[in-house]
């Protein structure tokens, strides 16, 4: 490179010739080539400060030799710093020639950048030793440290200081400044001997020197010339050198590494071993002669690089195969498959490569499965061990599989609490430990969700949202009430090996310290208490309330007793107001609702059933009609009208009403039914309504005026029916939430149309299913006989002789 503008010419000159020159043709270039050099080397600016016996030229028109001569005999009168600037030959030829594509000039410290060969495909498959593993154990473990190359590309050594160690060598470039009596600077670059060029300095070896060394010796080279000056050097753009990767290696060749590559970054570059290949020895030669040896596993688990040499121009690194291959599995942060330094190795040395032990592994027992190739029936054996001074000391050897297990689970002094108490978690058990001292006392056993829940009853509050049925609930849903009457102590019996139940009065044990009931506990036992959500306790000591509103004095909600009743209710809430209409009286109940529910849907179901039976019989019938096109239009309205129904059924929604059966006349309190309440039942008292109301197939679904001794026919004539209405399915919901349906009536009572109203009572009248009119079944009935007398060859007036 040192000689790269004179040899660009001389092979601009040589390409202008035929392949066959005679040697005078040769002796003639390299004349030509020797003459290009010598003219390019008078070419350099030098800058200098004005002198007053010598008449300053221009500046391209000063040679190197008599400029620097003049600037040391006339002193050191220096101009403005940086006004010049001293340039090498070879940098203006590098300037004004065109690089080569092929090998660009890097910045400084830089080198060609190798790329990281692709892994090969191979090293997705398994070694024989994997395969072994895998049938043994079900596992498949990986091989430990060839993921330090698994990254896809790695950057070679590339604008990082150059370490003062490094040796100069042909083709690295040099950064020389120099300031003070001259300016000036140059970017010299190693010949192939091992030289630099200086203006007026001239040429001298700088190869073998070290990059801390520089300065000094370039200072001393100078000085023989220059005086009164500084000077600054440094390493430029580094040179490249060609290396050989051989052996296990996933892509074994020829590689271009920077100077600046180690052992063990030209390993990183190049890819690293294969899975075939060794951690444990790799080897770097030297012409013919073994440098050093590094080992990864030391690199992995601390970081050592001891054998880790720098690298020269033709340098072998060796990969040799894989060495003895052990499978350390179980209870191990970093299972897989370890290589062996040697023939054998100690099993605390190879825990060592994995981390070392866990605490969560087991002391006690660790399995060796050993391989016996010399055994011809019965190759595999397998040991056990212990975790001990001698156990960790066992020898390794290749093929072997080790597992470590996982201690017990067991506690030794543990008694767990668990269920609806404020803290469930395990305690330390004390000899002659009781419930008592478990749960020692009554705030042991709230939940900490109470309190949360408590505290977010004002949190994002308005105080307009708050209604009796949300009170109702804040109050039942609070907190979990306790189940006082029945509690368990689970306990293992060894014996036997099986769970034995020991149930206990929580109250007894906890408040009175019943001896009886206060059990003495155990290392293991598990104590649940539950509520009464988890097990339903008797009425009377579960905790129910209800709801009463409506036209009563004191509207709100109650905690009942164990026999309270809808009368005493009632009475609880101060009475009725003047207004209040006892017939209208809303009884509503869960359980009820939750039955109702599951017998609409039992009834929606019987209906699916009898209408698609019904659709069967009319397709049936009309099939046999030469009209087709009239019976499937007839068939989907029908179709159409049954889905719309049963749509309408399924979107029903319970209310849980209980028909109290009142009559209408009722004015009194002591003349309701005397109904036993539950837990969540809801009493709503209404005013009188004045009004009778008609829904279903009628024209007027308004709310009519209620007059008395009107009946439900008066209702109906005053409502009017729509032509789809089914009278004879019509029902009346009274006020009191009983139904009177119209096939009710019989001949000894009342008939359905002639029956009074009350306020508040409800006339339903029901659509038909069946929308085909008595007109449509006559001609339909008309066209099926002319279709079966057509069918005979019979006509009317054949019949009417057949008749007389």
């Amino acid at each position: 490179m040192a000689a790269s503008g004179p040899t660009s010419f001389a092979s601009s000159r040589q390409s202008q010739r035929t392949r066959m020159q005679t040697p005078l043709n040769l002796c003639c270039g390299l004349l030509l080539a020797i003459a290009a050099a010598a003219s390019a080397q008078t070419s350099v600016a030098l800058t200098q400060s004005p002198s007053p016996a010598r008449e300053q030229a221009p500046l391209d028109q000063i040679g190197a030799a008599s400029s620097m001569n003049g600037a040391f005999a006339e002193g050191p009168t220096r101009v403005a710093p940086g006004a010049f600037r001293l340039e090498s030959p070879r940098r203006r030829a590098n300037q004004e020639r065109p690089a080569p594509e092929a090998e660009p000039q890097a910045d400084q410290g830089e080198s060609p950048a190798p790329t990281r060969a692709e892994p090969e495909p191979n090293d997705t498959k398994l070694t024989e030793f994997q395969r072994f593993v895998l049938e043994a154990s079900g596992q498949r473990p990986s091989l430990h440290g060839y993921d330090l190359f698994s990254a896809r590309r790695y950057p070679p050594l590339t604008n990082v200081p150059v370490p003062v160690d490094y040796v100069i060598g042909p083709g690295d470039e040099l950064l020389v400044q120099i300031w003070g009596a001259v300016d000036g600077e140059l970017r010299p670059v190693v010949d192939r001997n091992g030289q630099i060029f200086l203006p007026r300095v001239g040429t001298f070896r700088v190869a073998g020197t070290r990059a801390a060394d520089l300065e000094s010796v370039l200072r001393q080279r100078v000085a023989r010339v220059y005086k009164n000056f500084e000077l600054s050097a440094t390493l430029g753009a580094l040179r490249s050198m060609q290396i050989f990767v051989v052996g296990q290696a996933r892509r074994p060749g020829s590689y271009t590494v920077s100077s600046l590559s180690t052992l063990l970054s030209a390993l990183f570059e190049v890819g690293g071993p294969a899975i075939t290949g060794s951690l444990r020895g790799i080897q770097l030669r030297r012409n013919g002669t073994l440098v050093s040896t590094l080992d990864l596993y030391r690199f992995i688990a601390d970081g050592d690089k001891t054998g880790d040499a720098r690298l020269l121009p033709g340098d072998v690194i060796v990969i040799p195969p894989a060495g003895p291959r052990i499978a350390l599995l179980g209870s191990t942060d970093q299972p897989g498959i370890y290589e062996l330094a040697s023939a054998q190795e100690p099993l605390s040395r190879v825990l060592a490569y994995a981390g070392n032990l866990r605490a969560m592994t087991s002391l006690h027992k660790v399995q060796l499965e050993r391989v016996d190739s010399a055994e011809r029936l019965r190759p595999r054996t397998i040991e056990e061990r212990a975790l001990d001074a001698a156990g960790l000391e066992t020898p390794l050897r290749d093929g072997d599989i080790v597992t470590l297990f996982k201690i017990k689970p067991q506690f030794a002094n543990a008694v767990t609490l668990r269920g609806n108490v404020a803290a469930p978690l395990r305690h330390a058990y004390r000899p002659e430990m009781r419930i008592s001292d478990l749960i020692p006392e009554r705030e042991a056993l709230i939940q900490q969700d109470y309190f949360i829940r408590k505290n977010m009853l004002v949190q994002f509050e308005s105080g307009t949202n708050i209604s009796l049925d949300r009170a109702a609930g804040d109050v039942k849903n609070l907190l979990s009430e306790i189940n006082w009457d029945y509690a368990v102590v689970e306990r293992l019996d060894a014996a036997a090996l099986r769970t034995v139940l020991l149930p206990f009065n929580l109250g007894r044990a906890v408040l009175a310290r019943d001896p009886e009931h206060n059990l003495e506990l155990k290392p293991g036992d598990v104590v649940t208490v539950f509520g009464v959500k988890d097990i339903p306790v008797p009425r009377e000591k579960a905790t129910r309330l209800v709801r009463v509103s409506g036209e009563v004095n004191v509207a709100g909600v109650y905690q009942i007793g164990p026999n309270e009743t809808l009368r005493s209710a009632l009475q609880r809430a101060g009475g009725l107001t003047p207004q209040a209409y006892l017939f209208g009286t809303v009884f509503t109940r869960e359980s009820t609702r939750a039955m109702q529910r599951q017998s609409l849907n039992d009834a929606v179901l019987r209906l699916e059933s009898t209408l698609a039976r019904a659709a069967n019989r009319s397709a049936a019938n009309m099939a046999t009609t030469n009209d087709n096109g009239s019976a499937q239009r007839l068939l989907a309205a029908q179709e159409q009208n049954r889905q719309t129904q049963l749509a309408r059924l399924r979107n029903l929604e319970p209310s849980g009403r209980i028909a109290l059966e009142l009559v209408p006349s009722i004015d009194s309190i002591d003349k309701m039914p005397d109904l036993p309440l539950e837990d969540g039942d809801r009493i709503h008292v209404p005013v009188a309504s004045g009004f009778v109301y008609t829904v279903g197939a009628v024209l007027n679904s308004n709310a009519l005026l209620w007059r008395p001794g009107r009946t439900v026919n008066q209702y109906l004539l005053a409502a009017g029916l729509e032509p789809v209405a089914d009278a004879d399915n019509a029902f009346v919901f009274r006020a009191d939430g009983s139904i009177v349906h119209h096939r009710d009536e019989s001949w000894l009572s009342r008939s359905f149309e002639s029956m009074e109203l009350a306020q508040g009572d409800t006339i339903i009248v029901p659509e038909k299913l069946d929308l085909e009119t008595p007109w449509s079944a006559f001609v339909r009935g008309l066209k099926d006989w002319t279709l079966v007398l057509s069918n005979f060859g019979l006509t009317a007036a054949a019949i009417h002789t057949l008749g007389r």
